[in-house]
C-alpha cells in the first residue's frame, strides 16, 4: 500500500499519512486546522522492505485503511534541566 506523508508546518514533529495524496477528505475538519497547511513530504510504500522511523509500517496502514488517515505526534522532548534537578534531590 501507497501512502502519502505530509508534515504539519504549524506543530513540529506531526505527521499525517494517507492513502493517496492530497486525499484529504477523510481527515476530520478540526484536526485539519489544528495541523495547519499540510506540506508533503514522500510518498511511502508501506508493504515494502523499508521501515518508518518513528511508526509501525503494518500499523500505520491498519489506521489508514480503518479511518482514512493516521497521525502522527511528536514525541515530547526531555527537559535536561528538570531531569538534572530531580537527579541532585
Amino acid at each position: 500500500m501507497l501512502c502519502a506523508i505530509y508534515k504539519s508546518r504549524k506543530k513540529v514533529g506531526s505527521y499525517l499519512y494517507l492513502p493517496a495524496k492530497a486525499k484529504f477528505d477523510g481527515v476530520p475538519e478540526g484536526l485539519l486546522s489544528h495541523f495547519g497547511q499540510p506540506e508533503l513530504v514522500m510518498i511511502f510504500n508501506l508493504a515494502g522492505k523499508k521501515s518508518l522511523a518513528q511508526a509501525d509500517n503494518q500499523q500505520v496502514q491498519q489506521q489508514i485503511e480503518q479511518q482514512g488517515y493516521y497521525l502522527q505526534l511528536s514525541q515530547p522532548e526531555e527537559n535536561l534541566l528538570e531531569t538534572h534537578r530531580r537527579s541532585t534531590l
